[in-house]
């Protein structure tokens, strides 16, 4: 993913201005990314993005995670996290695929993309 110009999506600033900030909890945290964080890297490589984790940061314990990168790779990575840790079970088994998929292999363009059409739902909450 790049501009097209050519240029890799890192060598962009304007995917480092307003990073994308929500908060989670710890146990949440621990599944998606694994324990001490085994499967950060290669949801970032696969997504495109700059994941921080900033455990504790609330007093409650919760994790701020700051996600940079293109627009679309960050949405999709807030949702994805947004939809595991869903009680609606049809959000959370749609959420458990998407992180097996960003486990397994990069996103595609078809996977970032929203389609009105289709009634998706990928960014936008129900």
């Amino acid at each position: 993913m790049s501009d097209p110009h050519g240029k890799a999506w890192w060598n962009i600033p304007y995917y480092f201005y307003s990073p994308l900030m929500f908060y989670m909890e710890e146990d949440l945290e621990e599944y998606i990314f694994g324990p001490e964080d085994e499967y950060l890297r290669r949801m970032e490589v696969h997504s495109n993005t700059l994941i921080q984790l900033e455990r504790g940061f609330t007093a409650s314990g919760q994790t701020r995670v700051s996600v940079v990168g293109p627009f679309q790779a960050r949405l999709w990575v807030m949702n994805m996290i947004r939809k595991v840790g869903s009680q609606n079970t049809f959000d959370q088994t749609t959420g458990k695929i998407m992180l097996l998929r960003i486990r397994s292999q990069p996103l595609s363009e078809q996977d970032l993309k929203f389609d009105p059409e289709s009634g998706s739902s990928l960014w936008f909450p129900d």
